[in-house]
């Protein structure tokens, strides 16, 4: 494929594009040659699934010339390069969006279509990459996106799971989670890097040895795993910049001992290479037991250890002296979870590198910076001082150090301040800390929303904060548009280019232009057509996955997201419960037809999580079926949410529902993808949904609830007796008896009693004391969306406003405030 370089003035400025002059016959002839090569057959006689990897692989023929180039470039000026250390990555499908950046995806699907075949259809062979759970490794996809756009330096590093979390189907309404095998079929775009492999060990114990009056730590006695790094190209959108995501895989040191086996041990001969297995099987095993923690913790260290190992020697391939790592290298520990790279990092300068503890330490807390995705004290790991002394002993000698001299600096601080050292200590009740690991040890500490960041500082953070504040900053968080609109909602995307050019693909704000458009009739008429088209979209999949027929012109109002009380998916049905009550009782009650759409996954172990989604699918079952209500009400359960159905449902929401308790949710980006698309929120003022409501207006937003301040006043002061609520909101009384009477559960009326416990027993994220004013919000939205012209303002102003939540200027302020990156041109030689 032969490329061109133009240049093009808009607005005024000149700014090199890529445009691809794209050898339409040269790219044919590659992949039937793919075809051949690959499964030894001509392509007419190809699967779908081969003809996915044939086309992967010619487009990937093209990304490496750009990724060796970047990685020159990133050489040749030794620039400073950030490492995002997560635990996952929710990158999504990768050929159209690779496709996309390099800004080859009409040439693509023409030269598909003179093969005979249907890009979208081609695209929809490949599966999710399993390397994630919800929001978090959605963010880690995106932020690497717009690094690579921006063209900033940068790695992420990760694990190359097997099988994911898991595949999840339902079965008689209930989730049963399967694996999720996505590499069965081999991923075409990454490159396995066996040169670059290192050593992890685990367990052991530590032997001390004094030389010349120092002291050296030697780990014998241990287990060990080879960590090998697969990369992944992370294209940059018509720039030629071509970052990576490394995502690390175990082998063992040997994989088969042929002298065990030639005795009869079977198992033995093959213990190495099960415990490497064990360690990438799975994406959060299940730590409701002890075993499940030790394999968790152990997946933590390894590619925490693979990565800080093999950062350090890159760093030494360009650089002679050691100290100066904070100048070229930055770790950002993405939540609790990778925040043992401290202590690593700690071990290598000190064992490996031979330093003294103080310098060390000041190379640590320059290079580390910790960014806390949660205000939930249960999210905020802490391992069992045995568990962790046991499974990494040299890394819990350096905690144990870390704590000590921190303790003292708490004590020197604060003296005779017993609650000071209880509230911040690394080590304290037989546990080790992550969070507090991370803030000890680490240069910048950054929420992810205002409010977030605000609540870290003032309460869960506090001490912390008081000690340093000026370590604490704020990044709110952001999304992709290449994804989230280019990619998932091409009739916008090009109705937006039509209106005001192409230059909100790497700059959202441009958005703001469309402002001009929102009281045209004309312009209203077309972005509510492309609305209806991406419905009618949408209820094809429904009525192909879930059969049941919804209609497009019906509101579709959703909630999808990670299935989490907090977040409270239970107010959402109980409301579809009372709406349903009320049609059933009250003949003047006249409400505009309304699609409910759920999407989420429980935690395997997740009890009451599981159970909600149960009663999802026992209240659709009698909604559905139920031909008195003309279909006004239909309730949809999409199982298996991810990224690429995520896509087709944000592009056809009309609501979007981001009701979490006020206070819980540190950010959430469904709800910026939503408002891209042209869905108001309905939602309370939480996390993110703060900062929405400022950019679009809370007049184009429907809130409703509890305030943060007045959740934890409650939480903090007592007061609220959800029983008081039961015994005189009737709807509300009628509701909960429902669930329990056998209304939803004929054959068990039981079987929902742990959530009408829950609620009436303690209701620890304000359901009920929420529920009147969420039912008034949702009034609101039936009576404006029978407001067409109000209604298309309001969606169109959604969509205009959103330039703030790209990820582009989340990354900018990332990489001047904290990382202090350089951009990086890069070029093709001809």
């Amino acid at each position: 494929m032969e490329i061109k370089y133009i240049y093009l003035s808009k607005e005024g400025m000149n700014q090199m594009k890529m445009l691809a002059d794209f050898d339409k016959e040269g790219f044919k002839k590659e992949v039937i040659t793919n075809v051949k090569t690959l499964f030894r057959k001509p392509i007419e006689e190809a699967t779908p699934q081969q003809v996915f990897q044939a086309v992967s692989y010619a487009v990937k023929d093209d990304i490496i010339d750009r990724w060796i180039a970047t990685h020159k470039e990133y050489e040749k000026k030794n620039v400073k390069t950030v490492y995002y250390l997560s635990m996952e990555f929710l990158m999504g499908r990768a050929l159209g969006n690779n496709l996309i950046n390099l800004t080859y995806y009409d040439a693509v699907k023409e030269a598909l279509d003179e093969l005979g075949f249907d890009l979208n259809f081609i695209e929809d062979q490949e599966p999710d990459a399993a390397l994630g759970n919800g929001g978090l490794g959605r963010l880690a996809a995106c932020f690497l996106d717009s690094l690579a756009t921006l063209g900033y330096p940068a790695y992420g590093c990760g694990i190359r799971y097997k099988y994911g979390m898991f595949k999840q189907g339902i079965k008689d309404g209930y989730q049963v989670e399967m694996p999720d095998d996505w590499l069965k079929d081999g991923n075409p775009f990454e490159v396995k890097r066996s040169e670059y492999a290192v050593e992890v060990k685990f367990g052991g114990y530590v032997r001390v040895e004094n030389k010349n009056g120092r002291n050296y730590f030697i780990q014998e006695g241990y287990q060990s795993v080879r960590a090998v790094p697969y990369d992944l190209p992370v294209i940059g959108y018509g720039n030629n910049v071509v970052n990576t995501l490394r995502i690390w895989d175990a082998e063992a040191i040997q994989e088969f001992c042929l002298d065990s086996f030639d005795k009869g041990e079977y198992e033995k001969a093959v213990e190495q290479q099960n415990l490497a297995k064990t360690i990438v099987e799975v994406l959060y095993p299940n730590d409701n037991h002890y075993a499940g923690k030790e394999l968790r913790l152990r997946q933590q260290y390894f590619f925490i250890s693979a990565s800080v190992q093999r950062a350090i020697l890159k760093f030494k391939e360009l650089n002679k002296d050691i100290h100066k790592l904070p100048e070229k290298v930055t770790f950002q520990m993405n939540d609790t979870h990778p925040t043992v790279a401290v202590a690593e990092l700690m071990r290598i300068l000190m064992d490996e590198e031979g330093l003294e503890w103080d310098d060390a330490w000041d190379i640590t807390t320059r290079t580390c910076a910790y960014t806390n995705h949660t205000i939930m004290a249960e999210a905020l790991e802490k391992w069992p001082i045995e568990l962790f002394s046991r499974l990494l002993p040299r890394i819990y000698q350096i905690v144990e150090e870390i704590n000590r001299r921190f303790v003292l600096k708490i004590q020197e601080m604060y003296p005779g301040n017993q609650d000071k050292v209880k509230n911040m200590a690394v080590l304290y009740d037989g546990q080790v800390k992550m969070a507090h690991l991370a803030i000890a040890g680490s240069y910048s500490v950054n929420g992810v929303a205002a409010l977030h960041t605000k609540i870290l500082e003032e309460r869960e953070l506090k001490d912390f904060y008081e000690m340093r504040p000026e370590q604490f900053n704020n990044k709110t968080n952001g999304i992709t548009q290449r994804r989230f609109l280019l990619h998932a909602n091409p009739l916008l995307a090009n109705w937006i280019t039509d209106k005001i050019g192409d230059e909100w693909i790497t700059n959202l704000s441009h958005l703001k232009k469309l402002k001009v458009y929102v009281n045209d009739e004309k312009c209203q008429h077309e972005f509510m057509n492309i609305k209806y088209q991406n419905k009618i979209r949408l209820a094809k999949y429904i009525k192909e996955h879930n059969n049941v027929d919804v209609d497009p012109r019906s509101i579709f109002d959703v909630q999808v997201k990670r299935l989490h009380e907090y977040k409270r998916q239970l107010l959402n049905i109980l409301h579809v419960m009372h709406l349903y009550n009320r049609l059933k009782t009250e003949p003047e009650f006249d409400m505009y037809p309304r699609t409910f759409i759920f999407g989420a996954k429980a935690s395997a172990g997740y009890k009451r999580a599981k159970l909600i989604i149960k009663l999802i699918n026992s209240v659709a079952d009698v909604v559905n079926n139920d031909a008195s209500i003309e279909g006004k009400i239909k309730v949809v359960f999409i199982e298996n949410y991810r990224v690429s159905n995520a896509e087709i449902i944000f592009a056809a929401a009309d609501v979007s529902e981001q009701i979490s308790t006020a206070s819980r949710e540190a950010s959430g980006t469904g709800n910026m993808k939503f408002m891209l698309n042209g869905a108001p929120t309905l939602g309370t003022m939480d996390g993110a949904n703060v900062e929405i409501v400022e950019e679009v207006g809370i007049e184009n937003a429907f809130i409703f609830g509890l305030s943060a301040e007045e959740v934890m006043k409650y939480e903090r002061e007592g007061g609220y007796n959800p029983m008081d609520i039961y015994n005189n909101n009737q709807a509300v009384r009628r509701v909960l008896t429902q669930l329990i009477d056998g209304t939803y559960a004929k054959d068990d009326p039981d079987r929902f009693r742990d959530l009408y416990d829950s609620l009436t027993k303690e209701d620890v994220y304000f359901i009920l004391k929420d529920f009147d004013s969420y039912a008034e919000a949702q009034q609101k939205v039936n009576e404006a969306y029978q407001d067409e012209k109000g209604w298309a303002k309001m969606a169109m102003l959604n969509t205009a406003c959103a330039g703030k939540f790209s990820s582009d200027r989340t990354i900018e302020e990332y990489a001047k405030e904290i990382w202090k990156l350089k951009k990086v041109k890069v070029s093709l030689d001809k």
